[in-house]
């Protein structure tokens, strides 16, 4: 054997050299079932149990069982409380080195597991694996009472608390009860009024982090909730959601009283009214209370929402809304006596009743019955004059009277000059859609009444 010097130049050298061939006599305790090679016999016993299951390490506070030592000493802290690793950023401390590894990557935002689908970017690798099955469809985890299935553990954790009946978690101040201490938490704000989520664009406030991440849509632009039938994009899911009932013609709100039924709960809580009587709006000006509040409207006139195609003004979107189909010339809704077609269904309601008779609206004071309301509105405005001679509307130029305000919004073009009523076929213009109509005969064939005739036979 070559003696080695102690002093000499190769001594260092000789020795690596040494412990290198030693360590290579030591990793010579082969796995039969996996091929790994370790240097001590304890360290391959442990490893074993891997293959075999077995698990000799149990805690003494839980039982719980684990195959090596180092994951009964990490376990332990949970019943110590021990967190020895603490994040320097935020001072928040972990029982596990992993667990604070994970932590940091809040502050850094690294995101190093990315979805191949969508290419969203997560922190975390379960985080990842969780997402994906957005895209797979993969309902893991599933109720055993019901047969529900759900992607997530924690939404199943929610479910299952569904069945037995129980919510444990009370309310103080009302008598609601929530299966979840969270959903206790966000309630009590509803007394408290505490709004601790803040928008850092308008400085609005909420009380929910989910109500403040679907304002943020609102000055972002961002629309995630498409409709797969007419690709209309939606702020919120809940809106989406109620939007397909258009499509699917669902009405799942139904009155107890005359079971009609309504795609809306707001519909149906203003058609409860016609029942009940209830009538909460009261109109400052007039004093007559409503079941709508879109009355102060008709003293304003005021029409804010205007039509991108030819501009005329309204003050109700759903007036808009039916104005529209005249433009894309939609008539869904046919007569079955006549075949005529209409665009809306209260058109074809009211169109019925030329077919039936019936006249629903009747006056109050001389029983004179009407197909419809407007109708019924502008002949009660008649009784002042028909009863006493007066006429409640002057013209603000010639202060001449009218029965009703129409009869005098249009004697108002005699003093402007203004012709509204265009034809389509000479472009001549009138005052009035009556004689624009008369007009119009002369171009199809037909030979009106001269207005001497006319004026004749009111004299008869």
């Amino acid at each position: 054997m070559q003696r080695i010097p102690k002093n000499g130049k190769n001594s260092g050298k000789i020795k690596t050299e040494m412990r290198f061939l030693g360590c290579l006599s030591r990793t010579s305790l082969l796995c039969e079932e996996c091929g790994h090679t370790f240097s001590r016999k304890g360290r391959l016993k442990e490893h074993m149990s891997c293959h075999t299951g077995e698990k000799p390490f149990s805690c003494d506070v839980c039982d719980q069982k684990f195959i090596y030592k180092t994951n009964l000493k990490t376990h332990m802290r949970v019943h110590t409380g021990e967190k020895p690793f603490s994040c320097e950023v935020c001072g928040k401390k972990f029982n596990q080195k992993i667990h604070l590894k994970l932590h940091t990557r809040v502050h850094t935002g690294e995101k190093p597991f990315g979805c191949n689908t969508c290419s969203r970017n997560f922190n975390q690798k379960n985080h990842l694996k969780r997402h994906m099955r957005v895209h797979t469809g993969e309902k893991p985890f599933s109720c055993n009472v019901c047969g529900h299935s759900f992607a997530q553990k924690s939404a199943l954790k929610v479910h299952m608390s569904v069945h037995p009946g129980e919510k444990p978690f009370a309310c103080h101040f009302c008598p609601k009860s929530f299966y979840q201490k969270t959903n206790l938490t966000v309630h009590m704000r509803v007394h408290t009024g505490e709004t601790p989520y803040i928008c850092d664009v308008c400085g609005q406030k909420f009380n929910r982090r989910s109500t403040l991440t679907e304002h943020i849509r609102v000055h972002t632009g961002e629309k995630p909730f498409t409709c797969d039938v007419c690709s209309k994009c939606f702020i919120q899911k809940t809106v989406l959601k109620r939007h397909m009932r258009v499509h699917t013609g669902e009405k799942p709100f139904g009155c107890d009283v005359c079971g009609q039924k309504f795609n809306r709960k707001t519909n149906l809580n203003t058609h409860i009214r016609v029942h009940t009587g209830e009538k909460p709006f009261g109109c400052d000006v007039c004093g007559k209370r409503f079941r709508h509040s879109t009355h102060a409207s008709v003293h304003t006139r005021e029409k804010l929402i205007s039509c991108n195609v030819c501009d005329q003004k309204f003050s109700l979107a759903s007036s808009l809304k039916l104005h529209m189909s005249v433009h894309a010339g939609e008539k869904p809704f046919s007569c079955e006596m006549c075949c005529k077609y209409f665009c809306s269904k209260s058109n074809l309601k009211r169109h019925m009743s030329v077919h039936t008779g019936e006249k629903p609206f009747v006056c109050d004071v001389c029983g004179q019955m009407f197909t419809r309301q407007l109708n019924l509105s502008v002949h009660m405005s008649t009784h002042t004059s028909t009863h006493t001679g007066e006429k409640a509307f002057s013209c603000n130029i010639c202060s001449k009277r009218f029965s009703s305000r129409t009869a005098m919004e249009r004697h108002a073009s005699v003093h402007t000059g203004e012709k509204p009523f265009n034809c389509d076929l000479c472009g001549k213009q009138f005052r009035t859609n009556k004689l624009l109509k008369s007009h119009a005969s002369i171009h199809n064939g037909e030979k009106p009444l001269c207005l001497l005739t006319v004026l004749l036979f009111r004299m008869m």
